[in-house]
C-alpha cells in the first residue's frame, strides 16, 4: 500500500464531488504553522447537491453515517481545491463532527463514524485517527451533518 494519499484515493475507488463554495466570509482551508485548519464542510453529492435531513426524523444512523462519510469525500476535494498537494497531510488531528438530529437522537458518535472510518482508510489506522468531539445541534441548510477538522502537515 502507498503512502500518498492520493494513490490511496485512486486505489480505494473514492470519487470526490466539486469543491463547495464558501458559504459565508471565511477560507474554507486556512495553513498556519504546519498546520491545515478546514472550515465546517456539509455532504455535497457529486452533482452538487447537499445530503439534507435531519437524523431521528428523517434519517435513520445509517443514513446519518453514509452523509458523514460524504463530508470526508467533500473535505477531501476541498482540501485538494484550496491546499493542493494532499499527500503533503501527516495525519488528522482533531475532527468537530455536528450532527442535524432530533433532541431525542443520542448517537452523534456512531454518525461521525462515517467520516472517521473513512479518513482512517483514506490515512491509515495511525495517520487517520485523531482526537474528535460529536454533537447534535440544528445545522444551516438543513445539511445532515456539518464536520470541521484540523491536519498537521508534512514539513
Amino acid at each position: 500500500m502507498s503512502n500518498l494519499t492520493s494513490e490511496r484515493i485512486k486505489a480505494l475507488g473514492l470519487v470526490l464531488p466539486p469543491a463547495p463554495p464558501p458559504a459565508g466570509l471565511y477560507k474554507p482551508v486556512l495553513e498556519v504553522d504546519g498546520y491545515l485548519y478546514i472550515s465546517g464542510q456539509g455532504p455535497m453529492k457529486n452533482d452538487g447537491t447537499y445530503i439534507t435531513g435531519r437524523v431521528g426524523d428523517d434519517m435513520d444512523l445509517s443514513q446519518g453515517k453514509l452523509a458523514a462519510e460524504q463530508v470526508g469525500l467533500t473535505m477531501l476535494a476541498t482540501i485538494k481545491e484550496h491546499f493542493g498537494d494532499i499527500d503533503r497531510i501527516e495525519r488528522l488531528v482533531k475532527t468537530l463532527g455536528m450532527v442535524n438530529s432530533t433532541l431525542e437522537f443520542d448517537q452523534h458518535p456512531l454518525v461521525i463514524n462515517g467520516f472517521s472510518e473513512l479518513m482512517a482508510d483514506v490515512f491509515g489506522m495511525d495517520r487517520g485517527v485523531g482526537a474528535r468531539s460529536a454533537v447534535g445541534m440544528i445545522l444551516p441548510g438543513h445539511v445532515a451533518v456539518e464536520i470541521e477538522a484540523i491536519f498537521k502537515l508534512r514539513k
